[in-house]
């Protein structure tokens, strides 16, 4: 039947990718424990390339869904950082992350992850340039008024949330405390529970496009004939197919598998995955936080940096011969679940998982969750951290 093949590629995907993003959030809620996000803001107060570059490392530190990391920018631009700045951490927070590199080397390969780790501060870059020279003062401002109001979006309660671990203490003391436990878990679970419904959408709709779109189809929306044409309309059409998938985050890295297969070029797979700060949901939530003449001016900007960066690397990598040749064989759930590494290393990480969940139920984690989609300026006034220590003695 169609539909059990779709759930079986879904389901073979999701197997091949358990690990890679059981560590990545592990990893993520790692760095979030020790980072407080109180102190963000007064790191980015202007556009200077040392104000961007702190941005694009708290960003790719701050391993967010999409969602969460426009209300974190948001946040972060009503407590004083610039704009542009504000902009560059949510970039980073979605394309510059430890999980999506991973899940990119396991489905399409190595050089996608080296061309998700070149692309995100190329398009960074592309982005502060064009704010330079097109946003305007009283653009800006109307932003500011409009941010201030605090109309709810969603996820402003997640992205309120500071669980990092205070106190004296090297990194490892504070890292192998039972509150750096405590903390480590909590963010670990948060994260999931942020992604979980986009990285499920994914895998549904990649498994889907796997078993019912016929090859056919993607080789004539890609111009697969015509190489010329397909490396110049790959990085336009790709940001639209996000778009209009509603996917974003890392949910977008097995649709990727399947575009790549398709026959889309290798720079058009590096903007659909950098598009997922464009879907139609995304806009909806600039319009609330920034006014709707803002969330045009950033679909046009953040559409050209994706689009440029996907031919910068299209046509870079080229020459260097580091885009992938020969038959195009991303995972995309054609494999059966069997016992090998991914099997091994799927049980050793699921036993993690279940331990830091463990964790996170045993020290008051139930309540966090029920606050996470509360309004921006419902977290005000709740000192997780001091929580985290109180819950590790």
């Amino acid at each position: 039947m169609p539909i059990l093949h779709a759930l079986r590629a879904a389901g073979t995907m999701t197997w091949q990718v358990t690990w890679s993003l059981i560590l990545g959030f592990t990893l993520a809620a790692v760095i979030e424990s020790l980072v407080r996000k109180s102190t963000m803001a007064r790191l980015l107060p202007d556009d200077r390339p040392r104000s961007l570059a702190k941005a694009t490392g708290l960003g790719a530190a701050s391993s967010s869904c999409s969602y969460a990391a426009v209300a974190l920018a948001r946040s972060l631009f009503r407590k004083g950082a610039d704009f542009t700045a504000a902009m560059a951490f949510q970039f980073a927070s979605t394309n510059l992350v430890i999980e999506l590199g991973l899940i990119l080397a396991l489905l399409l390969g190595w050089q996608f992850t080296l061309a998700e780790f070149v692309g995100g501060p190329i398009m960074i870059i592309l982005l502060a340039l064009l704010f330079r020279r097109f946003l305007t003062s009283r653009l800006r401002q109307d932003a500011r008024t409009q941010a201030d109001r605090g109309v709810a979006g969603s996820m402003e309660g997640h992205a309120a949330m500071d669980m990092s671990v205070t106190g004296s203490g090297s990194f490892w003391r504070r890292l192998a405390s039972p509150a750096g436990f405590t903390s480590v878990s909590h963010n670990f679970v948060m994260e999931w529970a942020a992604i979980l419904r986009d990285l499920v959408g994914g895998l549904l709709i990649a498994g889907a496009a796997a078993a019912w779109i016929p090859d056919s189809f993607w080789q004539q929306l890609f111009f697969t004939d015509h190489p010329l044409a397909a490396k110049l309309w790959g990085p336009l059409i790709g940001p639209l197919v996000a778009v209009v998938t509603f996917v974003c985050s890392i949910g977008n890295a097995p649709l990727a598998a399947v575009l790549w297969n398709g026959g889309i070029s290798f720079g058009g797979v590096v903007s659909f995955i950098f598009a997922d700060l464009i879907i139609i949901p995304l806009l909806l939530i600039y319009a609330k936080y920034y006014g709707r003449r803002m969330a045009v001016f950033l679909f046009v900007t953040f559409y050209v940096t994706m689009v440029a960066a996907g031919y910068v690397i299209e046509f870079v990598f080229s020459p260097l011969g580091l885009i992938p040749s020969g038959p195009r064989n991303a995972d995309v759930g054609d494999d059966s679940i069997r016992w090998n590494y991914t099997t091994v290393l799927n049980i050793v990480f699921l036993l993690l998982a279940i331990a830091l969940v463990w964790r996170f139920y045993r020290t008051g984690g139930r309540a966090m969750l029920a606050m996470m989609g509360g309004g921006p300026d419902d977290m005000a006034g709740h000192d997780h951290s001091g929580r985290h220590a109180r819950a590790g003695r």
